[in-house]
């Protein structure tokens, strides 16, 4: 199995590949290329030809993927009946499913399918849908794709207009402060700066990484690069950054566990160490990823009464160690 070929970037942005401009004779090859320039993921658009005029592929290509790369797979359907196949393409090792608002069917059942599966949930949203057509799924969502361009083919250019969706999409992810805004469609270094300003996440690039003649992880670290700065020169401070983790509390042994899982329960991973401060007295120190910071000092106080052990000496323990490091 591959692995990414560089160290995780220090920033916010990320940028997924599209294999929908790669060689489909040689995609083994074309993953370990992207792997090698440092790609963060990879991008699997799945069309059925009828939702969108193209077929591509289904879960057997995206289990063939999935063996030779670590990096996660972020699978987009554009197709007619997501809630039909999608547990094929959970099982092929997606990390992601986002299927399109406008699907005739009904969306709720499929959105709490792929989050009971412990994978991330998204809705897309095409250039003529109005970004309120998410208002009955908010609080199903992790990850909103604006579609830059119209689904179904490579190659087009971004869609300017499709811009102001990107930070209107935050509010649907409120209650998921690891949530992501995708833009997908017209991604290239000449409009990155413009859309990391707008605060989107994750800038998924496809004929500008793979089209041939292409330095596929100069233009990776170009977009990257470039959407960090757009919004650090937009809104006077750098974002912060995705994969930094920073210590919210420090607790009693026997409290850190309950802790962790209700911070799970949030949709927020966390990792329990030994506390540097006194680590002879046992006490472990908990971290969570930055951007999840101040959403869980928020909610210290619930976590913490939750964990307290149910004995009077753990009480009296909790009185006087409960503040955060």
């Amino acid at each position: 199995m591959g692995t990414q070929g560089t160290a995780a970037p220090a920033g916010h942005a990320r940028v997924a590949a599209s294999i929908l401009d790669a060689d489909p004779a040689n995609l083994a090859r074309e993953i370990r290329r992207g792997e090698r320039g440092g790609a963060d993921r990879f991008h699997l658009d799945v069309m059925d030809g009828h939702f969108v005029p193209n077929i591509t592929f289904g879960p057997s290509t995206v289990a063939a993927i999935r063996r030779v790369t670590r990096l996660p797979l972020d699978v987009h359907l554009m197709i007619s009946e997501p809630s039909r196949y999608v547990d094929g393409f959970l099982a092929a090792g997606a990390d992601s499913v986002t299927f399109h608002v406008e699907v005739g069917e009904p969306k709720d059942a499929t959105l709490r399918a792929i989050r009971a599966a412990d994978r991330a949930a998204g809705l897309a949203v095409s250039p003529q849908t109005p970004i309120e057509a998410l208002e009955p799924y908010r609080g199903l969502l992790d990850i909103v794709m604006v579609m830059g361009v119209d689904p179904g083919f490579g190659g087009q250019a971004l869609i300017l207009e499709c811009v102001a969706k990107i930070p209107r999409a935050r509010d649907f992810l409120v209650d998921r402060p690891l949530g992501e805004v995708h833009i997908d469609g017209g991604v290239n270094r000449d409009n990155a700066e413009l859309l990391g300003a707008a605060g989107v996440d994750i800038l998924i690039g496809g004929s500008a990484l793979y089209r041939r003649g292409r330095d596929l992880g100069r233009e990776v670290r170009l977009i990257r690069s470039l959407a960090d700065e757009g919004w650090a020169i937009s809104h006077g401070a750098p974002r912060v950054p995705r994969d930094r983790w920073v210590p919210v509390v420090v607790v009693e042994r026997e409290r850190a566990e309950p802790i962790r899982a209700g911070l799970g329960a949030l949709g927020i991973p966390a990792i329990v160490v030994a506390s540097e401060e006194r680590p002879a007295t046992g006490r472990r120190e908990v971290l969570v990823p930055a951007p999840a910071e101040s959403y869980v000092r928020a909610r210290l106080p619930d976590l913490l009464r939750d964990a307290v052990p149910a004995t009077p000496a753990g009480a009296a323990r909790e009185r006087g160690s409960s503040g955060p490091a």
